[in-house]
């Protein structure tokens, strides 16, 4: 069971297994061959587990005072501006997507959906979507699905919104991410990306989970961040679908070098301030530049 802090400063991360039901990532060993099928994530990765408080309960420790000054700081630097991002999260079990609103006066008996997603497919129970246009009854709202870039309507009722102003920005050919946090740059670092058979794929994405594998020295580093977007190579791997993500690394040295089968490599001092004292939030746009 996931809960939050006693006495929180910041909205608590949800963690999960690295396994198939939440998609795996797509491969991120370097000492990968090119199999006909792709092959599978480390078994360890599949005992995966959170970090519990004494009550037994899931927690992410809180961020350092002088991480808090920063996140402070940049809210009040970006002033009155509205948020950049709005976050919604489904209330309901299934949630379906329809290709365009419905009209107002079916809204007990809406037309069929173009696809559902169910809550259940994901290990943390969590569904997190960007909604790109709030209304009333119906929501446009970016989806985490093939193809990458996807969108449809949900209806309003069926989500709650939130809001942060975090975004992501990587770029593969300088072999670098960017975080910031309103108008205030937290993190800059060198990362390692998709190897030419296996290229990291460009275009707008969001986080969609925080997993945490059981090995912080493993392939995966201590964090992974699941993303919403698809390798356009690997169409499966690990029993998943090719998931891109952002997380650490046990070969330090191959950061800032295409090395990956996808996912994007921070070294994990990095992913471990993004998620333990800087409070990246599920929800947060990555832009992927190519």
């Amino acid at each position: 069971m996931l809960s939050r802090l006693a006495t929180p400063r910041r909205s608590i991360l949800r963690l999960a297994l690295v396994g198939a039901a939440s998609g795996a990532l797509a491969a991120c060993s370097g000492e990968e061959s090119a199999p006909e099928s792709p092959g599978r994530t480390p078994d360890a990765a599949e005992d995966a587990t959170s970090p519990r408080d004494d009550a037994g309960q899931t927690v992410i420790p809180e961020p350092s005072d002088d991480d808090a000054a920063i996140n402070s700081e940049a809210t009040t630097n970006a002033g009155s501006a509205a948020p950049q991002t709005i976050v919604a999260s489904s209330v309901v079990n299934k949630l379906k997507i329809y290709p365009t609103p419905q009209d107002p006066d079916q809204l007990g008996s809406p037309g069929t959906p173009e696809q559902v997603l169910d809550r259940a497919d994901r290990i943390t129970g969590q569904l997190v979507l960007l909604a790109l246009q709030v209304g009333d009854a119906w929501t446009k709202v970016q989806l985490p699905v093939r193809p990458n870039g996807s969108t449809g309507w949900v209806r309003s009722s069926e989500i709650t919104l939130s809001s942060h102003n975090f975004s992501i920005t990587v770029d593969l050919t300088k072999h670098e991410i960017v975080v910031t946090k309103g108008d205030r740059e937290v993190t800059r670092s060198p990362v390692g990306v998709g190897r030419t058979d296996r290229p990291t794929p460009g275009g707008e994405y969001f986080i969609t989970e925080l997993l945490q594998p059981p090995e912080p020295d493993g392939i995966y580093g201590p964090y992974a961040y699941g993303l919403s977007g698809y390798s356009d190579v690997l169409m499966d791997f690990a029993g998943g679908e090719g998931v891109i993500g952002i997380h650490g690394t046990n070969e330090p040295d191959l950061v800032g070098t295409d090395v990956s089968s996808g996912c994007i490599r921070l070294p994990n001092p990095e992913i471990i301030r993004l998620v333990e004292r800087v409070g990246v939030p599920l929800g947060t746009p990555v832009t992927i530049r190519a």
